[in-house]
Order: C-alpha cells, then sequence, then structure tokens
C-alpha cells in the first residue's frame, strides 16, 4: 500500500526547493505536482509526441518495445516502470524490456535525461557510444558523429563506437561530462562541461518515480 501522506509531503518538499532556487517550466513542474509517484505513461507533452509512429497524448502508455519520438518545438516526461525520462525536442528514442521493466534504451537522436532504479544494469546505446549504467541518473545528447554524456550520478561504463577506448568512472554531481566520438579517433571520449539539464528536472523526475536523487547529489554545494 502506498504512503500516499509520504508522498504528498515529499512532493511539497520538493516543490519548495524547486521554486526557492532551480529554474523550472510550469509544465515540468505541474507535472511534480499533479501526478501522484508511480503514474505510468506520458505525464506532460509538449507539441507532437508519437509512440510508435502515432500522435500520442496525457497518460498514453509506454512499454518496452515502444519508440518515442518529439517534434521541434516539443517534449515528452513520461515513466515507464521505476524509470522516467525527459526527451526535448526532435528526440527519437526506442526502449528495449518486458513491459514495465527496462533494460536498455536506444537514442537515435536529440536529447534524453533519465533517471533509473537500482537493481540491474542497464545499456544505453547512441550511434556513436555503448553506456553501461547502475542506479544512474544521465543526461544524453545524440549527434551523427559524436555523443554527450554527462552522468549526474552513479555509476557508468562508456565505450566509443568504432574503437578500442573505454572509461568506467562513478559520480555523484555531474563531475565528469563526456564527449563520446564514433569516428574511430585516438582520443574517443574527452571531457566536456554540464550544459542542457539541470538539477530541479533530476529531482522531478525521481519525484515522479517516488524517489530523490542521493543524498551526496543532493548536498553538493554547487547547483545546475
Amino acid at each position: 500500500m502506498k504512503n500516499t501522506g509520504y508522498d504528498a509531503r515529499r512532493r511539497t518538499t520538493l516543490l519548495a526547493l524547486i521554486g526557492s532556487g532551480c529554474s523550472l517550466s510550469i509544465l515540468l513542474r505541474n507535472a511534480l505536482a499533479q501526478n501522484p509517484a508511480g503514474t505510468q505513461g506520458l505525464q506532460r507533452i509538449g507539441g507532437e509526441v508519437r509512440i510508435n509512429g502515432n500522435v500520442a497524448g496525457i497518460g498514453a502508455a509506454i512499454r518496452g518495445g515502444d519508440s518515442v519520438a518529439t517534434g521541434p518545438g516539443g517534449f515528452a516526461v513520461l515513466v515507464v516502470g521505476q524509470d522516467a525520462f525527459l526527451l526535448r525536442d526532435n528526440t527519437h528514442v526506442e526502449f528495449a524490456g518486458s513491459e514495465r521493466l527496462l533494460d536498455a534504451l536506444r537514442l537515435i537522436t536529440g536529447k534524453l535525461l533519465g533517471v533509473f532504479a537500482t537493481g540491474g544494469d542497464r545499456r544505453l546505446q547512441t550511434p556513436t557510444a555503448n553506456i553501461g549504467i547502475r542506479g544512474t541518473g544521465a543526461y544524453m545528447e545524440a549527434e551523427p558523429e559524436r555523443t554527450y554524456f554527462c552522468l549526474c550520478y552513479g555509476s557508468a561504463d562508456v565505450a566509443a563506437a568504432n574503437s578500442t577506448e573505454r572509461d568506467s568512472y562513478t559520480t555523484t554531481h555531474h563531475e565528469s561530462p563526456r564527449y563520446i566520438y564514433g569516428d574511430g579517433r585516438a582520443n574517443s571520449i574527452v571531457p566536456a562541461s554540464v550544459s542542457n539539464h539541470t538539477d530541479a528536472e533530476l529531482i522531478m523526475l525521481e519525484a515522479l518515480v517516488g524517489r530523490s536523487p542521493p543524498s551526496g547529489f543532493m548536498v553538493a554545494p554547487n547547483r545546475y
């Protein structure tokens, strides 16, 4: 049985945190305020969103094996099992796994922020990168020639396509963003800076599945 009192208190606390100093759009703020933790499917959309090529609306279910795409100027906030995602505009992603238990996703193009439940490895793929994660919050941007990957918190094993280069590391608060190139260059995984995603968005996504980011993330001195 859900502890609705606890959920309500957590949402109130997180809303206060976001409102006090973090930037978050009204639509994303509403996704946190109006949807009980654990609600599945599309939570909020902007512009045109398609599931398996068909135009979709709020509440549409998403399962392993489905693809989701956003159009120009659009976005989608969605929950699949215990994982939650924010897709920005012009994004196309394919999910793999059982009905409500994802084990992989393929970001074909665009920008995706995701929070993932602990308890199993997940695989993230782009045209230039193969990434294994564990209990992670992560942001990705997929381009034809490179991937931007920020391990916001958690652990990851990163491999560049067409290269033997690998990197394994753990972060607490966006410490080690990477560009990952797939053209076979000698240095295929190189440092990058934090861009285009916020702590408030991660807090919001975790709240949609009844969680908060790890304590080390929440007490980090520098906020994004």
